[in-house]
Formats: structure tokens, C-alpha cells, sequence
């Protein structure tokens, strides 16, 4: 009786230790709302930013995030946002990848990413629904270029350094087709560095599912962009400007090769 009792703890301890960072992980996955201006939370190989950077331009308002679930590569997450005044960005809150960047773009193979969200509004609202890029001259370094790609454009405008009659920005190439899709790429600079933003010619896009390293290699072979700069900053979110909206992702994954 004894020997039987303990040979079945015997078997069953590597089992149980086996299990237990599992479930332990699981457990400090932090899925509370927050709403700080810079809170930050870690899941996995990604991080929630609040990043309000521009808040101190809305005359009222308030915006909080929170991680739903992390599966492998797979994030869900959502952030809500009320944001009234001023005429600038008041948030980029995001999903940051944390791994595999800081390597040359030349040393890039693949970007394989996948974006499924949706967005419910309350009222006209100005924001879009970005991936946002940073390359580098050195791993780690400062900013050189930016890197957007539009998956939505609720009455926003990418920066351009050419704007029409009407006052809308002007593509510096159109319908070129990237990752199953169909783009106009503008080109500008935000004060700091250079910003090249890819929109789709129409519509939006709330499943997407494509390499993003081939719009790098597009600005690499057709806008000067040097293939020796560094990815140091890989981002996807929203960028509110006013209104009031929730954006909701069900399942979001990005990995660098």
C-alpha cells in the first residue's frame, strides 16, 4: 500500500513540474485594465504601451488598454479611448515586438505578421490603425526613418511633403501591390526624421495576414532606403486624435527572420 502510494507520487512529481510553469505563467499574465500615460505591459515577447504622448493637447479625455490573452505568438488585446480638443495625435497605444529586433534589414528574411480587429465608434472619430517602423543608422540607435502601414484611416492623413488643391495629401506612387493588397505610399518628415506611409487605395483592412518585410524591401529598391539600417522598433495600434472609439484586436502576431 505504502510503495504503491509513493511510486504514484514519484510519477506523478514530474508531471505536476512539468505543468507548473505553465499554469504559472499563465497566471502572472497581467490582463488589468490600465490607463496611464506611459504604462507599459509585458506579455511574452511583446509589450502593451499606453504611449499618450500627446495628451497634453486634448482639452478633456482619457484612454486605457489591457492584454486579453497571449497563445505562442498570438496576442488579443484592446484599448478604449475618449479623446475631445486640440487638432494633434493624442496616443499611439500599441503592441511592441521585443524580439528579434536591432538587426539590419539586409539580414532580414521574413516579417510574417497577422492583424485581426475590430472597432465600434460612438459618433465621427479622427484616428487610424497603424503598424508603425523605426529604422537606424546602428542597432539601438536614433530614429532615421518611419515606417507606417495603414490598415485604416478614420478621417486622419498620413504627413506628405505634397498636399493637392483640395488640401489632401498627394502619393508619391500609387496602387502598388504589397502583401495582397493594394497601397498609395506617401512620403514626408515629421520634424524629426523622414516618414514613409503605405494607405490602401480603399477601404479598410481588419484581417490582415502578409510578409511586412517586403514594404521594407520596397523602400530599400524604389525610395533610397539603405538595406544596412536596423529595424530598432516594430509597433502596431491606434492613433486617436478625437472621439471616441474601442479598438479591439482578436488576434495579432508578428516574428522577425
Amino acid at each position: 500500500m505504502f510503495s504503491k502510494a509513493f511510486a504514484f507520487l514519484a510519477l506523478s512529481a514530474p508531471l505536476l513540474a512539468s505543468a507548473a510553469p505553465a499554469e504559472f505563467a499563465k497566471r502572472q499574465l497581467d490582463t488589468s485594465s490600465h490607463c496611464g500615460q506611459w504604462d507599459v505591459v509585458t506579455a511574452g515577447q511583446y509589450s502593451l504601451l499606453l504611449d499618450q504622448w500627446g495628451k497634453d493637447g486634448a482639452t478633456s479625455g482619457s484612454q486605457c488598454a489591457n492584454v486579453v490573452s497571449l497563445s505562442g505568438n498570438t496576442i488579443s488585446w484592446k484599448t478604449t479611448w475618449t479623446w475631445t480638443g486640440g487638432t494633434g495625435v493624442k496616443s499611439f497605444t500599441n503592441i511592441q515586438l521585443n524580439q528579434g529586433i536591432n538587426k539590419q534589414l539586409s539580414a532580414i528574411s521574413s516579417m510574417p505578421s497577422t492583424w485581426t480587429w475590430s472597432q465600434s465608434t460612438s459618433g465621427s472619430i479622427v484616428a487610424d490603425v497603424a503598424y508603425d517602423l523605426f529604422t537606424s543608422n546602428s542597432a539601438g540607435g536614433s530614429n532615421v526613418n518611419e515606417i507606417m502601414i495603414w490598415l485604416a484611416n478614420f478621417n486622419a492623413g498620413p504627413i506628405s511633403s505634397q498636399y493637392g488643391s483640395d488640401g489632401q495629401p498627394v502619393p508619391v506612387a500609387s496602387s502598388i501591390s504589397l502583401a495582397g493588397h493594394t497601397w498609395n505610399m506617401y512620403s514626408g518628415s515629421n520634424g524629426a526624421n523622414a516618414v514613409f506611409s503605405f494607405l490602401p487605395t480603399s477601404g479598410t483592412i481588419t484581417s490582415f495576414s502578409g510578409d511586412i518585410k517586403t514594404f521594407l524591401n520596397y523602400l530599400v529598391q524604389h525610395e533610397g532606403v539603405s538595406s544596412s539600417q536596423f529595424l530598432v522598433t516594430a509597433q502596431a495600434g491606434t492613433e486617436p486624435t478625437s472621439g471616441s472609439a474601442t479598438l479591439t484586436t482578436s488576434a495579432y502576431s508578428l516574428v522577425i527572420n
